[in-house]
């Protein structure tokens, strides 16, 4: 299943105009595999193109709320295995807290 499947199945839908910001952030929509590790990747990339620009304006309060829903979903497609989950939260912590080191 694509990412974007995946996206398109969760329930309930997202504002169109933030399920447009997070198709956007996910650089590949098409891509198949780990949904919650393509979400995570994509908040983190975000957040550090956040943090570079060091805009912390109301411009850019939509690119918060689709980082903040890519995390979201990606534990929600980590709950699938929750053997992994503790771990996954480990590793989204570090990445998403050397982002805030940049």
């Amino acid at each position: 299943m694509t990412i974007t499947a995946w996206l398109d199945a969760r329930a309930p839908a997202p504002p169109a105009a933030l399920r447009r910001r997070i198709d956007e952030l996910i650089e590949e929509p098409d891509r198949t595999g780990d949904p919650a590790a393509t979400c995570l990747e994509a908040a983190e990339r975000a957040l550090g193109q956040l943090v570079r620009g060091g805009d912390a304006g109301r411009a850019a309060a939509l690119d918060l709320l689709a980082i903040d829903a890519l995390v979201t979903y990606a534990f929600e497609a980590a709950a699938d295995d929750p053997a992994t989950i503790a771990s996954r939260a480990m590793d989204a912590m570090a990445r998403l807290s050397r982002v805030a080191a940049l």
